[in-house]
């Protein structure tokens, strides 16, 4: 069953579930803990933090939703497109920022070793606590939105916001 069409034309298949329809307190919780989560970051290190997050867990419906907010916000494409290879590019992005990467490979990749006390220390050089209170929010819940589109069929390019 197609609901809509791509930005190419091509139909779309619907989504599984319509979590927000389905779920609506749950979702409405999500949607404040992440606004919550944002408040006193900068724009574009919550995105570069939602696209790195969104690689890892190779969730497409967040990765081209966040780009796109990144650019908003003012993102070079230089750096969107280095996100993935930061450790590698680290010269495009500033010591606060390479913590906040570092931690949210950690925290999202967590199943793997754990978050590495070394990958704590550094983000807590890099932000204060309640900075780093925030970052760590800001991972949790794009960890559990890409988890939500991921489980419930959403394409990237359908976002209706």
């Amino acid at each position: 069953m197609t609901t809509n069409t791509s930005t190419n034309g091509t139909p779309v298949k619907a989504p599984r579930l319509e979590f927000a329809k389905a779920a609506p307190r749950a979702f409405r919780a999500l949607v404040a803990f992440d606004a919550a989560a944002r408040e006193g970051l900068d724009p574009p290190l919550v995105e570069l933090i939602r696209i790195r997050a969104s690689h890892l867990n190779g969730c497409a419906y967040c990765l081209h939703m966040h780009t796109n907010d990144a650019r908003e916000a003012g993102e070079s494409e230089d750096r969107l497109h280095m996100v993935a290879v930061w450790r590698e590019a680290r010269h495009f992005f500033t010591e606060r920022e390479q913590a906040a990467l570092a931690l949210t490979e950690a925290v999202t990749l967590v199943a793997g070793a754990g978050v590495p006390d070394d990958v704590c220390a550094e983000a807590a050089a890099r932000f204060d606590e309640r900075e780093l209170a925030q970052v760590l929010a800001v991972i949790l819940t794009i960890n559990t939105w890409n988890r939500v589109a991921l489980s419930t069929g959403k394409l990237a390019g359908t976002d209706e916001r």
